[in-house]
């Protein structure tokens, strides 16, 4: 055992949990006196260094912990619902490999899947925040240790041996003398006739052979197959290809379908109704659906945002700016004031927007990608008029999110069509629809000023004005609900400063710090990009830091290093330095850019390397978009506790290829209340073109024995470090993100029909 931690009985290894009556052993944790906070409440500013996003998502959690279940099952393999959704991040992998850890067992005979909307679980089915690890790491641990109890005894019994003369490996008991016997033997012999309470100590960490080590992901090779079974893949009775004519205007509302009669004629075309987001069109392809939606003869009424554009918005922004409160240009001592711009942009995922309804009198079945099923199945029961438990919600591994998936918006949309057909329905969105009628990152200001005195830094303020967020989601009735327990700085202080306010820890001794958030303009649809706030935060707050080191006459690391507050951010730091080479000579026109970010119970630094001569920024692809190219990425990161490797790798790869896509190519523009992106085609993500020839991950070791988040980590600094190495190539700060926005690229897709032409020379594009 560890030493407890205060309270009678519960260690950091010890816990209580639940066999459950059956006929097969189930077992389930209680975490109810579970762990506290790894820190103590503060009562100050930077209150994301001692109680963050990480632990209220945790700690709402809790109270239904123990309603998470293993079973073992008689062929010796172990089932997990996993109370959250796999969108492409690895988590079915890590949990998988979390209970095989515990009980012995191969990673291949654990069988996760993901659980259907669960109302009792309350705030312990939602995925986000990179808290799922972090969120179910014990739980499943303790359910897995129980397990195995059960079976120890059960063989104990069988084999004739005190439990603590047997061993188990991969699944199966064995006895001194060599008896042994499998799980899946024992299974129905551990059950219990009755649900009691039992107490479990948890396999030590020195003790792992599992965890730690590098996997691929479990369904790595169904995926790539095309054997995966993603919602659109799903063959649901009579649910035929679904798609909607929208308005031209964002979010604007149909209101007359002129030519229902000849939609109905058009080949393939079963169904047409209207509903509040559109005119749908049930065929028997998509292609027929595409078809008759441009057809399509309708009015719709005007978008919310009028005749909006990027400038109009922004301006808006700069009305709502919070003043710096440092007075400019101090008696002593000298300023840096900054002042960037982000602009929005697009988080749509590879996989469309897409669910499968069927709407009936008494009862529904939604199947979606959905990161936040107990309020989908809320809202969708509250939209056609049945009672909650009446909609049953079946949670689908999603291809990517980047927050789509919190929302429920397509879900909601196959039951609002579902119902006014009468018929079940496979609803896909056109990728036109998701960049413009879909969820953006909001638009944003972002204003620094620092004091410095020498080389000191007396004071940093950061003030972020923003679009409105979106947290309807879940979030913020989470916040709500726990308010009780949240630290005094959050008195009083609304929903979205709340959330900035629990995820902003600025890892530098600089003196006063205050970071603040102001919020205005609600006409958008928008989302949490991966990281919420700290993408934008972190960019605007590292270049400043740059630029703070070029006052001082500093290295920009060597700054870094003078003023860091933490242990771990130093440490990633300075590896990344070491690993990367950093102060090497570098050809004129290119250059190294270094930034760091703490978040999600551990540290993230890049070092990137940009090219911007001449030739590489005009270079030629075709239908391509060029610019200044990121040659080189090495990051080290402090993840805590880490569960895969593999998977940590794959989430900074990933966080690369953002922060170069948010530095310098993709984003939306709004011209005349139009978003002008259309889809992939002319929104300008990371390309191969674009991405760096080397890459470097480097999983610095941790003395945690709690893992961190990993999913949204690496962006801020990813995106922080090309910023800031495009600054230094070029001898300009940029002031506004990404560096192309003021260029347009493409040529505009038509607003009317909603929806372009199926292709059909696509083998002419291929390259």
């Amino acid at each position: 055992m560890s030493e407890p931690t205060g309270r009678r009985g519960i260690s950091r290894r010890r816990f209580v949990g639940y066999l459950i009556a059956g006929t097969t052993l189930t077992v389930a944790a209680d975490l109810r006196l579970g762990t506290p906070a790894e820190a103590s409440v503060p009562s100050a500013p930077q209150i994301a260094a001692l109680y963050d996003l990480e632990d209220l998502e945790t700690h709402a959690g809790l109270p239904t912990a123990n309603l998470i279940k293993v079973t073992i099952n008689s062929d010796g393999t172990a089932s997990f619902a996993l109370p959250r959704a796999e969108v492409g991040q690895g988590i079915t992998t890590s949990t998988a490999m979390i209970l095989a850890e515990e009980l012995d067992l191969p990673v291949e005979k654990v069988q996760v899947s993901l659980a259907p909307a669960r109302p009792e679980l309350v705030f312990n089915q939602i995925t986000g925040g990179s808290n799922t690890t972090v969120s179910t790491y014990t739980p499943i641990r303790v359910a897995a240790s129980i397990a195995k109890g059960a079976l120890l005894k059960a063989a104990a019994v069988e084999l004739g041996y005190a439990v603590d003369e047997l061993t188990t490996k991969l699944g199966v008991v064995s006895g001194p003398n060599g008896s042994s016997v499998t799980y899946g033997k024992l299974a129905s012999k551990a059950a219990s006739s009755t649900t009691r309470a039992t107490k479990t100590e948890l396999k030590a960490r020195s003790s792992f052979s599992v965890v730690g080590t590098a996997q691929n992901r479990v369904d790595a090779r169904d995926i790539v197959t095309g054997k995966k079974q993603f919602t659109m893949d799903l063959q649901v009775p009579d649910a035929l290809p679904t798609m909607l004519c929208r308005a031209p205007g964002l979010n604007g509302r149909p209101a007359t379908l002129k030519n229902k009669d000849a939609v109905l004629k058009m080949p393939g075309v079963t169904d047409v109704a209207v509903v509040q987001t559109g005119i749908a069109v049930r065929a028997k392809t998509f292609g027929q659906c595409i078809d008759a939606v441009r057809i399509i003869e309708a009015d719709f009424g005007d978008g919310v945002v009028g005749t909006a554009d990027d400038e109009s918005v922004m301006a808006e922004l700069r009305k709502a700016e919070i003043p710096l409160a440092v007075p400019k240009l101090p008696l002593l001592g000298v300023q840096v004031d900054t002042d960037f711009e982000f602009m929005f942009r697009s988080s749509a995922a590879l996989e469309t927007n897409c669910a499968i309804a069927d709407v009936r009198d008494d009862h529904a079945t939604i199947w979606s990608g959905l990161k936040s099923p107990i309020v989908a199945q809320g809202k969708i029961a509250e939209a056609i008029g049945l009672p909650q438990d009446k909609v049953t919600v079946h949670v689908v591994t999603g291809g990517g999110s980047f927050g789509h998936k919190l929302f429920h918006d397509p879900a909601l949309e196959a039951a609002r069509v579902s119902k006014a057909m009468g018929k079940p329905v496979k609803l896909m969105w056109h990728r036109v629809d998701e960049p413009r009628q879909g969820r953006m990152h909001p638009m944003v200001t972002s204003r620094c000023r620092a004091t410095m005195l020498g080389d000191q830094v007396l004071t940093f303020e950061q003030r972020h004005t923003s679009v409105a967020t979106d947290f309807s989601h879940g979030l913020g009735e989470m916040l709500v609900a726990t308010a009780a327990d949240l630290p005094p700085g959050l008195a009083g202080v609304g929903l979205s400063q709340s959330i900035f306010l629990l995820t902003q820890d600025l890892p530098y001794n600089f003196g006063a710090v205050t970071q603040l958030l102001d919020e205005t303009d609600t006409r958008f649809n928008t989302g949490s990009m991966r990281s919420i706030y700290s993408q934008d935060v972190a960019c605007a707050s590292e270049l400043t830091v740059d630029l703070m080191a070029k006052k001082a006459k500093k290295d920009p690391l060597a700054f870094r290093l003078a003023n860091i507050k933490y242990p771990e951010v130093k440490a990633v730091l300075e590896k990344v330095a070491e690993v990367g080479n950093w102060g090497r000579t570098m050809a004129p026109g290119t250059a190294q850019g270094i930034a760091v970010h703490r978040e999600y119970k551990g540290a993230t630094a890049f070092l990137v390397e940009i090219d911007c001569r001449p030739e590489t920024v005009n270079r030629k692809v075709t239908n391509g978009v060029t610019g200044p190219r990121v040659t080189k990425v090495v990051v080290a990161v402090d993840a805590g506790l880490v569960i895969n490797p593999r998977g940590v790798e794959a989430q900074m790869m990933s966080a690369a290829s953002d922060g170069i896509g948010l530095a310098l190519t993709n984003s939306t523009h709004l011209k005349d209340g139009h978003f002008l992106e259309g889809s992939w085609d002319n929104y300008f993500y990371t390309r191969e073109w674009n991405a760096p020839f080397e890459f470097e991950c480097v999983i610095l070791p941790s003395s945690s024995d709690q893992p961190g988040g990993v999913g949204e980590a690496g962006v801020p600094a990813s995106f922080a470090a090309v910023a800031c190495a495009y600054a230094r190539a070029t001898g300009t700060v940029p002031k506004r993100f990404p560096i192309n926005h003021d260029t347009l690229s493409f040529d505009v897709k038509p607003y009317t029909p909603s929806v372009p032409e199926s292709p059909t020379d696509g083998l002419s594009h291929t390259y």
